[in-house]
């Protein structure tokens, strides 16, 4: 089926089987590869992205359903160069550790801070309870959002 995607503000045209995944569309037929497949059953949240700002989780989402919603991936986010300053925050507050699941991490914190973020770790760290992350880089991730959240506005 014919499919137009909407992505980091770029408007992709595709031909894909009905069951195609937006990871699958994303990694495989756009080559955009920040996203990553850890475990294909929408319980690890390494394939966060933003669908209209809010996080979903790409190996869930059929393509054909993204139609019509602003997908904005781990690679739409720097701008001229310059690191979102969630990814800024990750890199100070070593929120990463072998990087598998950061993008989904990242994205995770983007969705978060637009939605509302708590205004303590531990329900930060509750709202981030579906992105895992094998390393134990919790206190790092916690930090960062938590630096962002606290940042005057610019």
């Amino acid at each position: 089926m014919d499919v137009v995607l909407e992505i980091n503000g770029t408007r992709h045209e595709l031909a894909l089987d009905p069951r195609t995944t937006l990871l699958d569309a994303l990694r495989e037929r756009l080559g955009l590869t920040g996203s990553k497949k850890g475990c294909d059953h929408g319980q690890c949240g390494a394939c966060t992205v933003l669908a209209d700002g809010r996080r979903v989780l790409a190996c869930l989402t059929l393509a054909a359903l993204a139609q019509d919603v602003a997908i904005t991936t781990v690679e739409g986010l720097a701008r001229d160069g310059e690191l979102h300053p969630v990814q800024a925050a990750f890199v100070e507050h070593d929120g990463f550790q072998c990087g598998y699941c950061t993008p989904g991490q990242v994205m995770s914190a983007v969705g978060l801070l637009a939605e509302g973020c708590p205004a303590d770790a531990a329900g930060v760290r509750e709202q981030m309870s579906g992105n895992l992350c094998r390393c134990g880089a919790y206190p790092g991730i916690v930090a960062a959002i938590e630096a962002v959240r606290d940042r005057p506005a610019a």
